[in-house]
């Protein structure tokens, strides 16, 4: 288990996720193509959760006009995924890392302390990875609000 996240300016670390739509995503299919937003979440249907994919639902076609894919990740399953989907009409793709695997390698799977219990969990935390396959930029620790203008912002500045 690693704690650290990766570095701005290193490699993005590869990973293949299946997806909601039906099967497997690897960042090594966006190379050289877009950048992606890579941002990790704990739980579909979840208030912060819902508010977050929400936001980024909202400003979908934003993200596109800068050719900027944005893939959603949780430990959750692709059932859970699809009523997720469903039930907020999100227009990017959720992926399952049910073995957390991934989030171990992006150093979002920590430990959690909530209300005197430990326990293991998915750091809310947003990677911009670059058309190269870099890591550009990294919003660890994500407050919920103003969340997405300011993925947008710092986009839109690297242009």
């Amino acid at each position: 288990m690693s704690d650290a996240l990766p570095e701005i300016g290193k490699k993005a670390p590869a990973f293949t996720l299946p997806s909601h739509q039906g099967g497997k995503v690897k960042l090594a299919d966006f190379k050289g193509k877009k950048h992606v937003v890579l941002y990790f979440y704990p739980r579909d249907m979840t208030p912060g959760c819902t508010t977050e994919a929400c936001d980024f639902r909202d400003f979908h076609a934003d993200f596109l006009n800068l050719d900027v894919e944005v893939l959603g990740v949780s430990t959750d399953d692709i059932d859970s995924h699809i009523k997720f989907k469903d039930k907020h009409d999100l227009p990017f793709q959720l992926l399952a890392d049910v073995d957390h695997a991934i989030c171990e390698k992006y150093g979002v799977w920590v430990e959690k302390n909530m209300y005197g219990k430990k326990s293991m969990g998915v750091l809310r935390a947003t990677f911009l990875i670059d058309k190269e396959g870099k890591i550009a930029h990294i919003w660890p620790k994500v407050k919920v609000e103003g969340h997405v203008n300011e993925v947008l912002e710092t986009i839109k500045n690297l242009a």
